[in-house]
């Protein structure tokens, strides 16, 4: 909470109240901090967060017909492709609290989902503002989430190093004893970042191509980080 305070001060301090719409994609392998660096850039200019496992949630949950066509795939194990995923985002995107901009994680994760992104954008006449690339070496991220520690009971998580608890090895919310999730293990963490390679990172050239990439580096903490993206969204 700290860490958020103190980013929150300075942007208040050293940037001046945004007025354009700011639309931001996060970029990053699995573990290089994107999703916390979302949240904080989603609660300090006051635009959503946006995943695409809570606009899967939400429509399945109001019973959209994107909702319902998602959900067959989902509950036959299939990947939803690419067309109905953009679909999903966005009429997501369109919605009265995205007025002001928003920020997208984890999704586009292959160039055929950004090129179509693109162009659904493009025929409402937007586009995206920045992408902002958070650089984090594999051999950080594998001992990142190879550190993390989750209680079976509560869903506490916790970290050996950066978030220790008061008792090794003990949940401090409930006395249970944390264990390593199958996918912070150091082989599944290896496996995902494979694949990131493989399919997520050409969106780095792809973004650069059209000049808004920003590239951050991810290892510092989490408030030097956030100072570094405040910057570039600022100014």
């Amino acid at each position: 909470m700290k860490e958020i305070f103190h980013s929150y001060l300075y942007v208040r301090e050293n940037l001046h109240e945004l007025e354009e719409i700011m639309k931001i994609i996060m970029l990053g392998a699995p573990g290089a901090g994107k999703g916390t660096q979302a949240k904080l850039i989603a609660g300090t200019y006051k635009i959503p967060h946006i995943s695409t496992g809570d606009i899967f949630r939400a429509n399945i949950k109001e019973g959209t017909d994107l909702g319902k066509k998602a959900k067959t795939y989902m509950d036959q194990g299939l990947l939803v492709p690419d067309e109905l995923v953009v679909d999903l985002v966005v009429d997501r995107v369109a919605k009265e609290d995205c007025k002001n901009g928003y920020v997208l994680d984890g999704f586009p994760r292959t160039i055929p989902q950004a090129e179509a992104l693109d162009k659904a954008l493009a025929a409402l006449g937007e586009n995206i503002d920045y992408a902002v690339d958070m650089e984090v070496p594999d051999a950080n991220i594998v001992n990142r989430m190879s550190g993390r520690r989750a209680c079976p009971a509560c869903g506490a998580t916790y970290h050996i190093v950066h978030i220790p608890t008061k008792k090794e090895g003990i949940c401090d919310r409930c006395g249970k004893e944390l264990i390593l999730r199958d996918d912070d293990k150091p082989e599944t963490v290896k496996k995902r970042l494979d694949v990131y390679h493989d399919q997520t990172q050409p969106l780095i050239a792809y973004y650069k191509r059209s000049n808004i990439l920003k590239e951050v580096d991810g290892t510092k903490d989490m408030d030097e980080v956030f100072k570094s993206i405040a910057a570039i969204i600022g100014a």
